[in-house]
């Protein structure tokens, strides 16, 4: 497994954890708050692969782009 892959699957756990548990949805601000996350903006690949791997949403609301997982 290459670093790379080491540190999405990493990334992916930590969204998939943090969504389930805010059935609500949380804003990428919310998300990388929460999990102390180095980057300002997500990596578009792993989002659009993340839409994949654990059923990933992106909805617009009043208070931004909301994440969340399809029910």
């Amino acid at each position: 497994m290459s670093e790379q892959t080491g540190q999405y699957e990493k990334f992916k756990i930590q969204i998939e954890t943090i969504l389930k548990a805010e059935s609500g949805g949380l804003t990428w601000t919310e998300i990388k708050s929460r999990l102390s996350l180095p980057q300002k903006v997500p990596n578009n690949k792993w989002v659009r692969k993340l839409e994949t791997d654990i059923s990933l949403t992106r909805v617009n609301e009043k208070r931004g782009t909301v994440w969340k997982l399809k029910q």
